[in-house]
C-alpha cells in the first residue's frame, strides 16, 4: 500500500464499492427468476453430493466436543456450572482441553467473557 498514493487508493475503494453495488443490483433483479433458483439449486446440490463425506466426517470428529458444550450450556443457563462439574467431570475436562473454558474461571465461558487475559478467541 506504500506505493499508491492516497488518491489512488480512493479511487480503488471507489470502484470497488461501484462493483459491488452494480453486483448487488444484478442480483436482486436476477434472484427470483426461474432459471437463477433451478442454477442456484443445482450448484448447491452438486456441491453437497461433493461433499457429503467430508461433512459427515467432520460431524463424527466434533461429535463429543459438541455434545459437551451443548451440556455445558445447558447447566450454564441454570446457573447449576458445579453441578455439571461433578456429574460430568470428563465432558468438563474435554472443554478445559479444548480452551473452550479457563481452569481458573470455569463458570466463564469463552463466548462469554473474552475480558480474561488467558481466554481463547471464539470459534
Amino acid at each position: 500500500m506504500e506505493n499508491y498514493s492516497e488518491e489512488q487508493i480512493q479511487k480503488m475503494v471507489k470502484a470497488y464499492e461501484n462493483k459491488r453495488t452494480r453486483e448487488k443490483k444484478y442480483y436482486e433483479t436476477v434472484k427470483n427468476t426461474e432459471e437463477f433458483k433451478i442454477a442456484n439449486r443445482t450448484r448447491a446440490n452438486n456441491w453437497y453430493m461433493k461433499n457429503q463425506k467430508a461433512r459427515q466426517e467432520s460431524y463424527n470428529k466434533n461429535k463429543e466436543i459438541n455434545g459437551a458444550k451443548s451440556s455445558y450450556y445447558y447447566y450454564k443457563k441454570l446457573d447449576r456450572v458445579e453441578e455439571f462439574k461433578t456429574k460430568y467431570p470428563e465432558k468438563y475436562k474435554l472443554l478445559v482441553d479444548n480452551h473452550y473454558l479457563s481452569e481458573q474461571n470455569p463458570d466463564a465461558s469463552v463466548e462469554t467473557s473474552n475480558s480474561s487475559s488467558e481466554a481463547e478467541p471464539s470459534i
